[in-house]
């Protein structure tokens, strides 16, 4: 390839300007759009692939069987870090960290942040560095904390923050001990702080029973060390240290940081995959977008066959060989590529922030890294291979003789290899349409699912601090008092993100050694009334009318059913605290995990436990706004040491559908590209069929055929091929589709309705791309088509 291929190749694109606009706009299209994905997957691979220790650290998951099923969890007891260090010599460190959130106080400003208890060896075991103090003594004071660089400025502002003290509001100051490095985005750690996890015992959260399952335990392999040998080792750590033989039984093993994000989901205590599959499907997108654009490029270069070919069968006749016109052919599309990756490589900068926004994660182009670069460079070079390849050998095999006498063309093959790439395009494009639909009309299906309680927006709730347990009443005397709030009530944790369950719950009748998992939930009265359920049977707990319902507690249907009760009003069940609680109300099911999987059985109990959660329901006369603001006033008047921080329960209820909405924006978005493409490359194929029929379309008008009859003979053959995609991926769609509903208790029938609707928008565009270069050639005057084919 020397410089005069070059110059050909730039003499050409400049001789015609519309062709290859159009060609380098499809390139750049789906180059762009291969490179948005091929960047978010790059990240989604390198999650926490920046400790120096990767290959050696671990997270122990357990696995819980119930009568139902193996749950796998990564939630284990306190006591089972030390434990794995003492028993086994494979392992050569272990660390315990459990999610936190305090209100800090310091030169007059009060805010949240959140953060991990964690032991000191978990700076041994991740590399999280520290800009400032030493690792070996950060974690190892009660009172010390370690801040994010990030944290330190938001708290002290320019001031240096080592050695400064923090108050942590109704726990007493703590000093700055370290300055971490703010983590990198592609981190599964988010967190503004470490506290030393012996500060739980301080605050009281010490729950260390065997059978509670509260911490995250990592732990770090000696070198070498055998993963199925340690796995074996410590299977059943847990079950060993059980004091009460009759607790459930818990096997634990080891899962690798380079799967924890992309390899999370289980089913019966097995890996069914997970994020990963999200990532093979847009891989699998990107790589489809790239081939489609490859796929225009070859349609439309060959589209110009004739034009072309006097031009290899005089440089043939001149001496040039096969190997050098395909050098040149080479060449040029080589050099459409490279400036369709620069306009490319504008486009994704210009996009990124839009489509940061639509996957709901930062992604950014890692300008600064030479790996970045040569994967850039070699992406341009592999496309113009790859899109000139076909064009090139095509090219080069005319035979001079034939293309000097005109006899170069060959007869309309049935399946030539330009319809079948059209019908790859489609296919694929269709499908993707296909599937698109079908994750929408699932969203709506699970978004309709009826909820179990309220569905306005009236209904919000915020977690409490130890002051406003103490206030607590006062403040919600004056929601009612001042007509705010039409209910108030407390729980233990959010109505639609339950943070508990128990199977060691025992009632009449139990069928003995069972193992029953219950979600739990406390509460102090008044839920029924508050987040709008309801009621089947019996009556809301009311600690006012009713002082023994402090030991009440009220079911969902799916409990009621688990526990074999006819008639559950009056009935009494024992939890682990030997508590004996009385049913004295049933609701509905409500959603509070999933709204695409089975409802799991729940117990709402009155004031035993801990609640935290204050659940407001507004009074519907007062605008959403000012009740805000007087909730805002009420707050702060009895509890002016904390922000005032809340969430809609709708909003948050909205949460559980983001992830299959950003799929379905996403397979949508790139489902229009592929049409966009597509489309350009069906005008391509109507350009060169029309072209090589102009002489047939003058006889034929000659002879009386309408404007209309022309039109419809040089439609349907490009409506038949898009008909060919159809038949092709619709089972493919539907089988994808079918394995993707699968993962889901509830959800919808895939009816023949969404492949008529993806068929039949494909149809209708597909004949508004070709319709231009139909009516053209139907409306040329046939005396000039037959004299010069023009």
């Amino acid at each position: 390839m020397n410089a005069n291929f070059w110059k050909i190749a730039f003499r050409n694109l400049l001789r015609h300007k519309g062709f290859s606009a159009i060609n380098i706009a499809g390139l750049a299209i789906g180059m762009a759009s291969a490179m948005l994905i091929l960047l978010w997957i790059y990240q989604e691979m390198s999650y926490d692939d920046f400790h120096a220790q990767g290959n050696r650290i671990f997270r122990v998951m357990r696995n819980e069987r119930t009568d139902q099923q193996v749950y796998t969890g990564d939630g284990t007891p306190r006591q089972l870090a030390e434990a794995l260090k003492l028993e086994n010599s494979s392992i050569a460190e272990s660390g315990r960290m459990i999610n936190c959130g305090f209100v800090a106080g310091t030169n007059n400003r009060n805010i949240r942040i959140n953060g991990v208890f964690a032991d000191p060896s978990i700076l041994r075991i991740f590399s999280f560095p520290l800009v400032e103090g030493q690792p070996a003594n950060a974690l190892r004071d009660v009172n010390s904390i370690v801040l994010t660089q990030q944290t330190a400025e938001r708290i002290f502002g320019h001031q240096n923050a080592m050695g400064q003290t923090v108050n942590l509001k109704s726990y007493g100051p703590v000093t700055v001990t370290g300055i971490l490095k703010d983590l990198p985005l592609n981190s599964q750690f988010h967190f503004d702080y470490l506290l030393p996890f012996t500060f739980m015992d301080k605050v009281g959260w010490n729950d260390v029973g065997w059978n509670v399952s509260v911490a995250n335990t990592y732990v770090l392999l000696q070198a070498g060390a055998a993963l199925p040998a340690v796995n074996a080792a410590i299977r059943n750590t847990i079950t060993r240290h059980y004091t009460t033989p009759d607790l459930h039984p818990t096997d634990i093993f080891l899962q690798p940081i380079s799967k924890w994000r992309l390899y999370s989901r289980f089913e019966n205590g097995v890996n069914v995959g997970g994020r990963i599959e999200t990532v093979r499907l847009f891989g699998i997108i990107a790589a489809f977008l790239l081939l489609i654009a490859c796929i225009n490029f070859m349609n439309l270069s060959t589209a110009r066959s004739e034009k072309r070919a006097k031009e290899v069968g005089v440089r043939k006749v001149a001496g040039a060989g096969r190997f050098s016109l395909i050098s040149q052919f080479l060449g040029e599309s080589i050099t459409m590529a490279l400036v369709a990756g620069f306009l490319a490589g504008i486009l994704v900068w210009a996009v990124l922030p839009f489509f940061t926004t639509l996957i709901g994660q930062p992604v950014r182009i890692p300008w600064n890294h030479a790996e970045y670069w040569l994967c850039y460079g070699g992406f341009i070079l592999f496309t113009g291979l790859l899109a000139g390849s076909y064009p090139a050998f095509y090219f080069s095999a005319f035979r001079p003789v034939q293309v000097l006498k005109g006899t170069f063309r060959k007869a309309r093959a049935v399946a030539s290899p330009r319809k079948i790439l059209v019908v790859t395009q489609f296919t694929f494009a269709i499908a993707l349409i296909i599937a698109t639909l079908i994750v929408q009309r699932q969203l709506h299906y699970a978004q309709e699912r009826e909820r179990g309680f309220a569905k306005n927006n009236t209904i919000y709730y915020l977690t409490i601090e130890e002051e406003l347990q103490h206030s607590y009443a006062a403040v919600r005397n004056e929601l009612l008092r001042q007509g705010i709030a039409t209910s108030v009530t407390k729980t233990g944790s959010p109505l639609i993100d339950i943070w508990n369950s128990s199977n060691r719950i025992n009632w009449a009748g139990k069928t003995p050694g069972s193992i029953v998992d219950f979600d739990m939930v406390t509460q102090d009265g008044n839920l029924v009334k508050t987040a709008g359920m309801r009621l089947l049977a019996g009556r809301d707990i009311d600690l006012q009318a009713y002082p023994a319902d402090s030991t009440a507690a009220i079911i969902n249907a799916s409990a009621a059913k688990a526990m074999g009760f006819k008639e559950p009003v009056g009935q009494t069940f024992v939890t682990l605290e030997n508590v004996r609680w009385t049913i004295v109300g049933v609701v509905q099911d409500i959603i509070a995990r999933s709204p695409y999987d089975a409802t799991t059985p729940t117990i709402f109990c009155g004031p035993k436990r801990w609640t935290g959660v204050v659940n407001i329901r507004f009074n519907p006369a007062l605008p959403t706004a000012t009740a805000l603001e007087r909730t805002k006033a009420v707050f702060e008047q009895y509890n002016p040491s904390y922000p005032f921080e809340y969430t809609f329960l709708d909003a948050s209820y909205a949460e559980k559908f983001v992830n299959e909405q950003r799929i379905g924006t996403l397979g949508g978005l790139f489902a229009g590209l592929t049409i966009f493409i597509s489309c350009l490359g069906l005008f391509g194929l109507a350009t060169f069929m029309a072209s090589t029929r102009k002489r047939e379309v003058g006889i034929r008008k000659v002879l009386g055929a309408s404007a209309l009859d022309i039109t419809t003979l040089l439609s349907r053959e490009f409506l038949a091929l898009v008909l060919v995609a159809l038949v092709l991926a619709s089972p493919v769609a539907w089988w994808m589709a079918s394995t993707w509903l699968q993962r889901f208790a509830y959800h919808i029938r895939i009816g023949w309705s969404v492949f008529v609707l993806a068929g039949g928008a494909s149809l209708l565009i597909a004949a508004g791309t070709v319709s231009y270069q139909a009516i053209h050639a139907a409306l040329a005057n046939p005396a000039r088509s037959i004299r010069n084919g023009e």
